[in-house]
């Protein structure tokens, strides 16, 4: 998450501001950094990638940051009210403290023991959270297309929370959010979709313009397992950055908000219903396609700078059969998410580096990354390859 590294002196009135503005993120506090002189106060992921002035004259820092803990209290004095402080105690920590914001949505992951509680949990949570209009349970990635299931546990209706029957008209998870000054359309019931990996997508911005300035043009990009769209919303907001782009999905539903997210950062005019890959526009190459099947056309061997691979729990074996698609004329990257285990770890970046052609002179052998925790056991990663070329 962006922070605003700010002096003490100037705090209370940046502040001020940034509510004003809505950029203030939601849920997470303001804390003391390195030496008590400076401040971190946390941005909303809608904020735009270049701040702009009073802001502009202060550092932009990286950090995980810090949630604020009196809402996570409050939520808790809330369920208090709901049940008893004996079955609170029970449970102890498996009750729902971290949570994920998506517009007006709120995304919790219930523990199997306290699924009787759901409609609790929801209430409590939205009586603690008055801008959230539904309450969701995430019950995991399920099938090929790795969607998650999020099952509605409460919804405001009419001015009332309803836990049970949640009427259609506000249970509708299709949604517009703010990223990086972009809107994009998601629906996280039809096409994955996560806020918390805004870093990782900014991160990758900066990895883009390492090489355009290596290349010293603007770079071919594909991303085969594009979904929505995320990681080009903030690519594309790079001026001359971007020159021909593939962006395709094994998932209609994913193609199909794609097309309406190009058209308004585009600003041409795309299909609305989604079908196969094809070239809309000679420099845009969108679609419903196989990432696995994309080098049985000739035409894509061979052809794209900077590939990304947002598969993370099959990248590493996907790597050979799209590696292929790079242009190793010149130099060329691959970006990618990784999920693996602690003790899995050091096997996994064998796999990587054997998967991937020779690294670039003078840059850093593939290192998974780990970026946070994906589950009690397993960890998110990301890596970046500097490809040489042959």
């Amino acid at each position: 998450m962006r922070h605003l590294r700010v002096p003490n002196r100037d705090v209370e009135d940046k502040l001020t501001l940034l509510r004003d503005m809505g950029w203030l993120a939601r849920g997470m506090r303001v804390f003391s950094h390195e030496d008590d002189h400076f401040r971190m106060i946390p941005l909303d992921p809608g904020v735009p990638i270049e701040i702009p002035p009073p802001f502009a004259d202060y550092e932009v820092v990286m950090h995980d940051g810090l949630s604020e803990t009196r809402v996570d209290s409050d939520w808790l004095n809330h369920l208090s009210l709901l049940i008893s402080s004996e079955e609170i105690e029970d449970h102890g920590d498996s009750w729902p403290s971290s949570h994920e914001f998506i517009s007006d949505m709120m995304i919790v992951r219930i523990e199997e023991e306290l699924n009787n509680y759901s409609p609790h949990i929801a209430e409590a949570k939205l009586r603690s959270h008055p801008h959230i209009r539904l309450v969701l349970n995430d019950e995991g990635v399920q099938g090929e297309l790795r969607i998650r299931k999020l099952t509605p546990i409460g919804a405001r209706f009419e001015g009332e929370i309803v836990t049970r029957d949640i009427p259609e008209s506000v249970s509708s998870t299709r949604v517009l959010v703010r990223e990086s000054g972009r809107s994009i359309t998601c629906d996280p019931n039809k096409a994955y979709f996560s806020t918390k990996l805004q870093s990782e997508r900014l991160e990758t911005l900066s990895l883009a313009k390492e090489l355009k300035a290596i290349l010293s043009r603007p770079l071919r990009v594909c991303d085969p397992f594009c979904g929505v769209g995320p990681a080009l919303a903030t690519l594309l907001s790079e001026p001359e950055l971007v020159g021909e782009l593939h962006a395709s999905d094994l998932n209609p539903d994913a193609v199909e908000m794609l097309l309406e997210n190009l058209s308004r950062w585009d600003g041409r005019d795309y299909d609305k219903k989604p079908s196969k890959i094809s070239r809309i526009f000679p420099d845009r190459l969108v679609g419903i396609a196989d990432a696995t099947r994309l080098c049985d056309d000739f035409q894509n061997i061979g052809s794209w700078d900077f590939l990304i691979v947002n598969l993370p729990h099959k990248t590493i074996d996907l790597l050979p059969s799209i590696v292929p698609l790079l242009d190793r004329s010149s130099p060329s990257m691959v970006r990618g998410r990784v999920i693996a285990s602690d003790s899995e770890m050091e096997e996994a970046n064998l796999a990587l580096r054997e998967n991937l052609p020779p690294t670039l002179i003078g840059k850093p052998i593939p290192e998974l990354r780990v970026k946070r925790d994906y589950s009690s056991a397993l960890r998110l990663c990301s890596f970046e390859a500097w490809i040489a070329p042959e």
